[in-house]
């Protein structure tokens, strides 16, 4: 049999193991799942005789190379931070590698190893990254192909709550790691082009810098820049284009609230709170507003954030009980970030009966034959519960394909790569649509860049 070793068996791979394990008899694998805790690991083995769970530490060295070695394909669930010390592993035992995660600069140093010994590291395969690479390049591909210049791409994602289950006034709910959405936008000014002109947005202002979509059959959303769009103009051949813009969705007003947070300071994740563990809600929030013998915190927090008790922000504040005095954070050693974590997750946790949705958004602005032309392309997908959610499906899945592929021989270009050659995204893009993830295109009058969609705060 075929040996593929999983590692990492969090909620992003639920539908990556269901794939494999519905293909095992008739692709003759045998699927390792390896996790830190062997209850996680073995919870999808049940009834599976092509299949087992195991405890894996991947700071185990001699563990980790073991179960390498045994495999013919490894599949890093990891955090990104992890995945190289695995890939090395790969290196030294001759085997092909799946991540969903960003090549990094360690990642990519292993490339000519791996094309000596031809195998095939891919990486960017999952979501975001990973469905919005091949969802364009197979547009901007077209659009070459058919003799066009490229002069406009937009491309936005989200995870977000379905409507059917969207039930706080935020019109949100964690589906990937809480801790990235609460860091979302740091670590540098985000980068961008529009009509030929750099653009750059500090984060103190990233949040009220927001364009507005629509899309079809889902109404209204908002749109916030990404940290670095730039950095696809040479992955995606668009050197030249005049703008190129990438960034993430959420339902109109969330950013607006949202930036409340940022400008009061509580999503730096720089320093330690003295005695966290312990600090009522309340309490936490009084931290970040000026001492007053008499004032109250709420009347501190209005005064700060200039809005009125009747304001929709005040009751979005409300709603979250940051002014609790039984709640405590009872995190130790806490920064500002990891506290507002945990208010948010008591209140934006997945309900069991839950769905929620993921939303990708293309815009391909071109120039063909002496007429300028504009292709809308999305995708909506929901999921079916609070385990098989449109996100573990739409990071998993292509995972899965991509290494079955890469397997069976379909996929052969050695290398640390990603996943924008035809090779690789065609096929990955015809088999996502048996399952729901589907692209629908629209020819739409070409707008370049329209600043009535910019609302500015």
């Amino acid at each position: 049999m075929r040996n593929i070793l999983i590692i990492g068996a969090g909620r992003s791979a639920t539908s990556l193991i269901r794939y494999l394990l519905n293909r095992s008899e008739a692709e003759n694998l045998f699927i390792t799942i390896g996790d830190i805790s062997e209850a996680a690991a073995k919870r999808f083995t049940k009834d599976h005789r092509n299949t087992q769970g195991i405890q894996l530490d991947v700071f185990n060295e001699a563990q980790r190379k073991e179960a390498v070695k045994n495999s013919d394909l490894v599949i890093s669930m990891l955090p990104a931070r992890y995945h190289f010390e695995v890939a090395k592993d790969c290196i030294e035992y001759g085997k092909h590698m799946v991540t969903a995660s960003y090549i990094s600069k360690e990642m990519k140093s292993l490339d000519k190893e791996a094309k000596e010994k031809g195998l095939v590291l891919m990486n960017e395969i999952g979501l975001d990254p990973g469905i919005d690479h091949m969802s364009a390049m197979q547009v901007i591909d077209r659009v070459r192909a058919k003799g066009g210049k490229m002069l406009l791409f937009e491309s936005f994602c989200g995870g977000l709550i379905a409507p059917e289950s969207d039930n706080n006034l935020w019109n949100y709910k964690f589906t990937w790691n809480p801790r990235n959405v609460v860091l979302a936008g740091q670590g540098g000014a985000a980068e961008f082009i529009q009509e030929g002109k750099f653009k750059y947005i500090p984060y103190h202002r990233l949040f009220r810098r927001t364009e507005f979509i629509n899309i079809e059959g889902f109404g209204k959303f908002e749109v916030l820049a990404n940290r670095n769009s730039l950095q696809y103009q040479s992955v995606y051949g668009l050197d030249n284009i005049l703008t190129l813009y990438r960034g993430t969705i959420r339902r109109v007003g969330f950013s607006k609230a949202w930036n409340m947070f940022v400008q009061l300071g509580m999503t730096d994740d720089t320093y330690v709170i003295p005695d966290s563990e312990n600090l009522s809600y309340r309490e936490f929030i009084n931290l970040f507003l000026a001492y007053s013998p008499t004032d109250t915190v709420e009347l501190k927090l209005r005064y700060a954030l200039k809005i009125d008790q009747d304001d929709l922000m005040w009751e979005k504040l409300e709603e979250l009980d940051i002014f609790s005095k039984e709640k405590t954070i009872g995190i130790k050693d806490a920064t500002p970030a990891m506290a507002l974590q945990k208010i948010l997750e008591d209140k934006w946790t997945l309900d069991p009966e839950d769905k929620d949705m993921i939303v990708m958004y293309h815009k391909f602005g071109y120039e063909l034959n002496g007429e300028k032309h504009q292709i809308d392309s999305h995708m909506a997908l929901i999921g079916e519960d609070q385990t098989y959610t449109a996100m573990a499906k739409t990071v998993g899945l292509p995972v899965a394909i991509a290494a079955l592929k890469i397997l069976n021989g379909e996929i052969a270009t050695p290398g640390v790569q990603l996943p924008i050659a035809k090779e690789v995204y065609e096929p990955i893009l015809n088999e996502l649509k048996e399952h729901g993830i589907i692209f629908r295109e629209e020819e739409v009058n070409y707008l370049g860049y329209n600043p009535e969609n910019l609302h500015l705060g």
